[in-house]
């Protein structure tokens, strides 16, 4: 088969298409033949260098996929060769196959085609697992969501909405703004221009967001804390603005705050697994009755995986970039 390689560490140019082995299904794996992938900023980290793959898993960037299963391992039961899927990777999307656990594979919902399938599971198990299993959003409650017109950010908003939350985002210009605005977001903040913790006050009456989900970490950290309501809940997924910073303690105690920080990677197997059926159970029927829809900004060949890691770094998309095989 094909796939997407790193030889070395660099820009998005050190993505080489090239020809690899065969990946074969092990205990509990199905084998996947993949239609399409999608770009997450975790990509990008490992082909620089900076995020390598959990040991024993795919050396290939990929975090998700879509695709039909070719082949089951031992031990599977539940699905069946040619069954339309997408699954949740710990690495190998960017390959013509994965072998991927059979607790993280999903069905392909109703309503959504294959391809597009590819750019639902990592953004539906980290919205699901860190605003609803672990912070815990409540209907009638505030959504702050970094990074609004991203991946994540347009389905933190839809699912948000879905619940009965209230949204407010950030991200940068009037257009990105209104394409969140489309999707439901009630409150809109341009961080190129305005102070966030002042808005989203201004916003709630001076109470604050009940949850924020970060993707910036550490140069927010401070600046969050001030925006978070009593009892507020911080969850922190990314570090785009660094990994080192200083808390004032006592602010967070003063707001009886809980800040949180999680990954999907890594996560054992069953840790995986059990997001995984939570989000079969709970935002797939969202999606079978159009509630929420994944937001794909454009498609490209699997060969021009280069160019995707390009948009995806100039953030100049909305939604997520599909790879397509």
């Amino acid at each position: 088969m094909r796939a997407i390689t790193i030889p070395e560490p660099g820009g998005p140019e050190a993505l080489v298409w090239a020809d690899v082995p065969d990946p074969q299904p092990a205990e509990g794996e199905v084998l996947i033949e993949v239609a399409a992938s999608a770009v997450n900023r975790a990509d990008l980290l490992q082909r620089q260098g900076f995020y390598d793959p959990p040991p024993g898993s795919s050396p290939y960037p990929g975090l998700e996929c879509s695709g039909r299963i070719s082949a089951l391992g031992p031990g599977v039961h539940g699905w069946a060769v040619g069954d339309e899927v997408c699954a949740l990777l710990a690495g190998g999307g960017y390959a013509e196959k994965v072998a991927v656990p059979a607790g993280q594979v999903l069905p392909v919902p109703s309503g959504v085609d294959l391809v597009t399938a590819a750019a639902l599971p990592e953004v539906t198990c980290t919205v699901w697992s860190n605003v609803f299993m672990i912070a815990h959003l409540r209907p009638g409650e505030t959504l702050l969501v970094h990074g609004g017109a991203s991946g994540i950010g347009t389905m933190a908003i839809q699912l948000a909405k879905a619940v009965g939350a209230r949204v407010a985002v950030t991200a940068g210009g009037p257009e990105k703004l209104a394409r969140c605005a489309e999707l439901g977001a009630d409150i809109l903040i341009d961080y190129r221009e305005q102070d966030f913790v002042q808005e989203i006050r201004k916003a709630t009456d001076g109470t604050g967001a009940d949850v924020i989900l970060d993707i910036i970490g550490a140069k927010y950290l401070q600046r969050n804390v001030k925006a978070l309501a009593v009892s507020g809940r911080l969850a922190i997924i990314g570090l785009q603005g660094g990994v080192k910073a200083e808390l004032n303690l006592a602010a967070l105690m003063a707001k009886r705050a809980a800040i949180t920080g999680a990954g999907l990677r890594a996560r054992p197997l069953n840790e995986k697994a059990a997001i995984v059926a939570a989000v079969r159970e709970h935002v797939w029927p969202l999606i079978a009755n159009g509630q929420v829809r994944p937001i794909v900004d454009r498609h490209l060949p699997m060969a021009d995986a280069a160019e995707a890691h390009r948009v995806v770094d100039a953030s100049a998309h909305v939604g997520k970039v599909v790879l397509t095989v």
